[in-house]
C-alpha cells in the first residue's frame, strides 16, 4: 500500500462510567466493572486538534447511553508515515424490522462465504446485551472467538481520511440524507478492517439506543448499511470482525490497533444512497 507523508496527530477520546462492583468469593466486593459510554478517534493536523477535542469532549458528555464519570483524551504525534488504503463504497438496505435486517445480514455474509452457524454466533455476540469495550474477532469455519482478551476486544485505531476524499464522501452522503459523523467515521474505520488481511467480513450494530442503521462490510460487499437492525432504546450493541479460520490473529491486531492509515476515495466517486 502507498504511503502518505505529512505530520498528523491521532486524537482518541474514551468515555466511561462506573458500574456495580464485581462479587468475589465469599461475598466480598472486587473491582467495579467500567460501563462503555462513548469513543471516537482520527488522525489529524494539528491545526484541527482543538476543532476536534471540542467536538469529542460535546459527544462524551451529551452521549445518549447517558453522561460518564471518567473521560480520557489522548493526543499522539504519528511518527509512522500512514498507509493509503482505499475508501469503501457506501450503499443502503431498508429493512421493516430487526426480523428482516437480520435475514439481510444473514444474506450478505453468506455471500462473503461464511456459514449459517458462524453467522448466527457473530449475531449473537452482536446482539448481547453486555457492552463490548472492542470488537470480537470469530473464525469463520468454527466460530471460535479467538480475540486475546474477550472484555477489551480489539480496538481499530491510528486511522483517518485524506481531505478532498472526506468532502467527496459528504457529498455522496448528502445526497442519501445520511452526512453525519457518525456514519462517515463507520466507513473509515470499516475500510481500515477491510483492508487487513486475514479479516473475511465485520457486522456491526451500535450501542446508542437512538442509532437503528447497522451495516456489513467487506472488500468485496462495500460498506451496506441495513436499517432497523434493532428496536428503537435497546441498548445492546457490539462489533464483530469474522476472521479466516487458521489466520494468525496477532498480525492482524497489530494492524488494526497500531498501523496509522488514511482512507482515499478512487478518482470516480462511488458513494451511493
Amino acid at each position: 500500500m502507498e504511503k502518505i507523508s505529512g505530520s498528523l496527530w491521532s486524537v482518541r477520546m474514551r468515555a466511561s462510567r462506573k458500574g456495580k462492583k464485581r462479587r468475589l468469593s465469599g461475598g466480598k466486593s472486587g473491582e467495579e466493572k467500567a460501563i462503555h459510554v462513548s469513543g471516537a478517534e482520527g488522525l489529524y493536523a494539528s491545526c484541527e486538534i482543538p476543532r476536534i477535542v471540542d467536538g469529542y469532549l460535546k459527544r462524551a458528555i451529551n452521549h445518549p447511553r447517558g453522561l460518564p464519570d471518567t473521560i480520557t483524551l489522548t493526543i499522539e504525534k504519528v511518527n509512522e508515515e500512514p498507509l493509503a488504503i482505499p475508501l469503501l463504497p457506501v450503499s443502503t438496505i431498508v429493512c421493516q424490522s430487526p426480523h428482516e435486517a437480520r435475514r439481510v445480514i444473514c444474506s450478505l455474509l453468506s455471500e462473503a462465504g461464511l456459514s449459517r452457524e458462524v453467522i448466527e454466533r457473530g449475531i449473537r455476540i452482536a446482539a448481547g446485551n453486555e457492552v463490548m469495550r472492542g470488537a470480537s474477532l470469530i473464525r469463520s469455519v468454527s466460530g471460535i472467538r479467538a480475540e486475546p482478551d474477550t472484555l477489551r476486544g480489539v480496538r481499530v485505531s491510528r486511522l483517518g481520511i485524506e481531505r478532498s476524499s472526506e468532502r467527496r464522501l459528504s457529498r455522496g452522503l448528502a445526497r442519501g440524507g445520511i452526512n453525519t459523523s457518525t456514519v462517515k467515521e463507520a466507513v473509515v474505520l470499516a475500510s481500515k478492517v477491510a483492508s487487513c488481511g486475514g479479516v473475511v467480513a465485520e457486522l456491526c450494530i451500535s450501542d446508542d439506543p437512538h442509532y437503528t442503521t447497522g451495516y456489513v462490510a467487506s472488500a468485496g460487499l462495500g460498506y451496506v448499511r441495513v436499517t432497523k437492525i434493532k428496536d428503537p432504546g435497546s441498548m445492546s450493541g457490539g462489533r464483530i470482525f469474522f476472521v479466516e479460520e487458521k489466520a494468525d490473529v496477532s498480525p492482524i491486531i497489530d494492524y488494526l490497533e497500531k498501523i496509522p492509515v488514511i482512507a482515499t476515495l478512487p478518482p470516480r466517486d462511488r458513494v451511493s444512497r
